[in-house]
């Protein structure tokens, strides 16, 4: 058993009511185990620093439903409690079979999928009576979904909860949790989103808050059971036997845009995986066969990276040199000649893709289906892939020779031709993949390191 935390629509703070879960669970030194719906990066970091134990992404346009099921059951198993953060509202998805099928990857979706019951989160501060309606309408609106109960969040004083809890009384369904306003508690955000919390220095302060809150707003006697985990499960899910080989991970405040699974991948198909920071270190990490560069936010550390010239340097030489190398979104840009953050500044980056990164006030968002234009270091011309596309930033310059065609997911809209594949060692793209049922990417990728290693060493 495990509960999803789910909201009636973004922003009724479905994560600090997640948060306020794990804080109080991990608090009591209680194993949780969190999950996050759909292809999101920071939400996950917050999860991980309370629990200790790193969250893992539910999504099945960038895996499958299998997945999706195999992933939960494995990771549930081995942690006392369970505990997903739903994606926006609770039946907000994307259109799959024509459109008539509009909540495919949706938190519904997820909750229907692994048969978990579900706590809807209602942003309080502008209802009262109403809502009853809203979540009359919730309950009933696909009855295949399990709304358990509600969390009552931002009410302003006990009349106004009496007052809510008036108006639902002849739904007689269970309040699991009642948070009162905290104008005190905030979790800063900017142009992606949420601050990630290698940059909160009070971070623990806030977390302590979260705790104090939680232990006297939710209704535990009744919680507990439902998010007790089945039994303990073993380890060894998806092992690949395979010789090792040294790949430097790219981890520090400016790149840590990373699925856990996809690491994962990477160890169990025998790599080691040297985490190293291109914002401190001066030079790569010693012996490596391979380099994988996620997302992030260089832009915000842009002068950091551009003073640190041996690293730069080292980067450019080694992937001239052939060593095959993943640039994502983030990790992209950092390979770009330069990049021009949000105040118009220019900074110098590592130059091994002639043209610029430059920050807009654009948001592209969504995910894509991209078919390879040719053969690259991770696939095949006229493979297809899923990706996800999250980023404020557009090169001034494309590539003559683009590694995809892109197409929004659920229909045949061109989104356009990106990625770069020379030199044919490189695989730098904007679209995030999650290699969990794509087990031939990372083993296209170790096997191409492998080659390089051999004729380096």
């Amino acid at each position: 058993m495990a509960l999803i935390i789910a909201g009636e629509r973004s922003g009724v703070g479905k994560t600090t009511v997640t948060l306020t879960l794990l804080s109080c669970l991990s608090r009591r030194s209680l194993q949780v185990q969190s999950f996050k719906v759909g292809p999101d990066y920071i939400d996950p970091m917050f999860h991980q620093h309370v629990t200790g134990r790193a969250c893992r992404n539910l999504d099945p346009v960038l895996t499958s439903e299998n997945y999706v099921k195999e992933c939960f059951a494995y990771h549930s198993n081995l942690s006392e409690y369970s505990l997903i953060e739903g994606v926006m509202g609770l039946f907000d998805g994307v259109k799959v079979n024509n459109g008539k099928n509009s909540d495919f990857a949706s938190t519904a979706h997820i909750a229907k999928l692994l048969n978990l019951p579900v706590l809807l989160v209602v942003d309080c501060s502008r209802l009262s009576g109403s809502v009853a309606a809203i979540v009359h309408g919730y309950r009933s609106f696909d009855q295949q979904v399990n709304i358990a109960g509600v969390i009552l969040n931002r009410v302003g004083s006990d009349r106004h909860l009496s007052l809510l809890k008036n108006s639902l009384a002849p739904l007689q369904i269970p309040v699991f949790g009642v948070l009162k306003r905290q104008d005190n508690i905030k979790i800063s955000d900017r142009h992606l989103g949420l601050v990630p919390t290698t940059e909160i220095p009070e971070l623990n302060e806030l977390i302590d808050q979260l705790v104090n809150l939680g232990e006297s707003s939710f209704d535990w006697e009744s919680l507990l059971p439902l998010l007790k985990s089945g039994d303990k499960g073993t380890r060894g899910w998806r092992d690949y036997p395979s010789s090792s080989i040294k790949i430097a991970v790219a981890k520090d405040k400016a790149f840590n845009f990373y699925y856990q699974d996809n690491l994962d991948l990477l160890e169990s198909l025998g790599a080691e995986l040297i985490f190293w920071s291109p914002l401190e270190d001066t030079e790569l990490p010693k012996d490596i066969g391979g380099m994988y560069f996620g997302g992030g936010f260089p832009e915000v550390f842009a002068q950091k990276l551009a003073e640190n010239t041996r690293t730069r340097n080292a980067v450019k030489a080694a992937i001239l040199s052939g060593m095959p190398t993943i640039a994502e979104c983030g990790g992209l840009m950092y390979l770009c000649g330069r990049i021009v953050d949000m105040t118009g500044k220019s900074w110098e980056m590592v130059g091994v893709l002639p043209t610029t990164a430059v920050m807009d006030k654009r948001l592209t968002l969504g995910y894509r289906r991209a078919i390879a234009l040719q053969d690259s270091l991770l696939v095949d011309k006229g493979t297809t892939i899923y990706g996800h596309e999250f980023h404020r930033s557009r090169l001034i310059s494309d590539s003559n020779k683009p590694l995809f065609e892109t197409y929004r997911y659920d229909c045949e809209e061109f989104m356009g031709k990106e990625g770069w594949v020379s030199p044919f060692n490189l695989h730098a793209s904007y679209i995030h993949m999650h290699w969990g049922n794509s087990i031939h990417i990372p083993q296209r990728f170790l096997k191409q390191c492998r080659i390089f290693n051999t004729l380096i060493f």
